[in-house]
């Protein structure tokens, strides 16, 4: 597929800490999907985004971090490609981490007189970790983040402890079945690498 003829602008946002130990080849080796999906020979051909003011993929050594704020063409195809990078990321992460990927709709005018005319722009999120509970503690995080920022609108921040406890509840529930299901060689259930939703105001771009 040509970069003409790609439906959407996707958009890969987060950053992941990665093990001390981790060398620039099984960075390369494990974000591999993503460069080759960009028509790349390699990680540092694919990792430019293809928008000048966003940094692309890069590699803070000294901190072990590994930062992504990139944009490529494609198509739906994509949320198998940015799920075979998480599963290869997992062998090499650190600690927990999300990465946040936006689908922009390249054919839709926000401008156009057509009322009826809908987006296609989705999102989802996709989690990284070393652990199924590095994976859990991530998206309890953003959970209560966002929870809590919805419900301050009406109640003060002090209130709110009996619904952070209940999120915590739900996912220590969830942490309890996961182990079980590996004792007894079912696959986890709920433990998907992403999770995503359509519709609603387009999101911006990062900017940097």
């Amino acid at each position: 597929m040509t970069p003409y003829d790609a439906p959407f602008e996707i958009h890969v946002h987060g950053d992941v800490t990665l093990r001390d130990d981790v060398a620039f080849a099984q960075i390369q080796e494990a974000l591999k999907p993503l460069w080759v999906y960009a028509g790349a020979k390699s990680l540092a051909d694919g990792a430019p985004s293809a928008y000048e003011d966003e940094p692309g993929i890069r590699f803070d050594a000294p901190q072990h971090l590994l930062q992504i704020c990139w944009t490529v063409t494609g198509d739906e195809d994509f949320r198998q490609v940015i799920e075979e990078a998480c599963m290869a990321l997992n062998d090499i992460a650190a600690a927990g981490a999300a990465l946040e990927v936006s689908f922009y709709d390249v054919e839709f005018d926000e401008e156009s007189e057509d009322e009826e005319a809908e987006s296609r722009d989705d999102f989802m999120m996709c989690f990284v970790g070393p652990t199924p509970a590095a994976i859990m503690q991530v998206q309890r995080d953003l959970l209560v983040q966002d929870v809590v920022h919805i419900m301050e609108r009406h109640f003060d921040a002090a209130e709110l402890g009996d619904v952070v406890g209940a999120i915590d509840k739900l996912f220590a529930n969830r942490f309890d079945a996961l182990i079980n299901s590996m004792q007894l060689g079912r696959p986890p259930r709920g433990m998907g690498g992403s999770s995503g939703g359509h519709g609603g105001p387009r999101k911006p771009r990062h900017l940097h």
